[in-house]
């Protein structure tokens, strides 16, 4: 039985590519927001989701950083795709002639060094997803209005494509996350080395405490691939910390420094153990 997997945004979305990467037949389910997302998941509306968390050039989704630790799921994977933007507008419409360029925040942050320079004069509007500005502008049919979006969003929209490449670096990369409803028992995807993601909260006024909970994986010679920040609501100067250990939560030396954390911190959540995730350069040419 194929998979039904939940992702943001909508037909011809960068995550719906990302979706195909690890789920050949799955049945897609396009939802408006990442909320709705982690709440399919978490309902058991669909069995897996996913989710980008990283881009190499713009940064952190930041909001799905919060979800993972606000919703019963678990990280179960995760890959790395190329994020390959084209500018796409309705058939007849020209550079000069643009007045509005649409995508997503990300979409425009990754590519805001060439729309300055080649149409200064468009105001970027930032849209929900890629593939739903690609949408709207072919349904307006303004040839003053243009999309930032996947070449599979221009074909499945009918848009002509202006330019391609529109990345300010070509190594454009974001992480995704293969997501799983916390109480299932989900097989893990991919054939990577272990990774574990944890979440967690210092306790307060303890000189040394970020010092002291990041040795316990030095002092266990654990490899840390990532270590995010996000201010605690309602605490100013505080801060939650999202970490990436390299190593499965079963191995010993993890377990005990996950013990050793969980001791010197006043909250401890995991967030998924799951294999490194493979790179899929080819969706550059999709």
């Amino acid at each position: 039985m194929a998979p039904h997997v939940a992702f943001q945004g909508e037909p011809g979305a960068f995550s719906e590519e990302a979706v195909r990467c690890v789920f050949d037949a799955a049945e897609v389910h396009p939802s408006a927001t990442f909320e709705d997302v982690f709440e399919a998941v978490e309902e058991g509306a669909v069995g897996r989701a996913v989710v980008p968390i990283e881009n190499a050039v713009f940064g952190s989704v930041r909001v799905n950083y919060d979800h993972l630790r606000t919703h019963a799921v678990t990280i179960i994977g995760e890959l790395q795709l190329r994020i390959h933007h084209c500018l796409m507008a309705p058939e007849g419409a020209t550079i000069d002639g643009l007045e509005v360029v649409r995508s997503h925040q990300q979409a425009l942050g990754q590519c805001r060094d060439w729309l300055r320079a080649q149409v200064p004069g468009a105001t970027p509007e930032a849209t929900p997803d890629t593939a739903g500005a690609a949408r709207v502008v072919a349904e307006t049919g303004a040839p003053t209005t243009a999309a930032v979006a996947s070449r599979r969003a221009a074909e499945r929209y009918g848009l002509e494509v202006l330019a391609e490449g529109l990345q300010d670096n070509e190594q454009n990369f974001t992480r995704f996350l293969v997501l799983a409803p916390a109480d299932t028992d989900a097989p893990p995807v991919g054939a990577g080395e272990p990774k574990t993601s944890v979440t967690f909260v210092l306790q307060d006024n303890v000189p040394g405490a970020l010092f002291k909970s990041l040795a316990v994986f030095a002092l266990r010679e654990l490899d840390l691939a990532k270590i995010e920040s996000r201010p605690l609501v309602g605490q100013p100067g505080r801060y939650r910390f999202y970490l990436d250990v390299h190593g499965d939560l079963e191995d010993e030396a993890v377990a005990r420094a996950l013990d050793h954390l969980r001791e010197i911190t006043m909250e401890l959540q995991v967030l998924g153990s799951y294999p490194r995730g493979a790179t899929y350069p080819e969706g550059a040419d999709r």
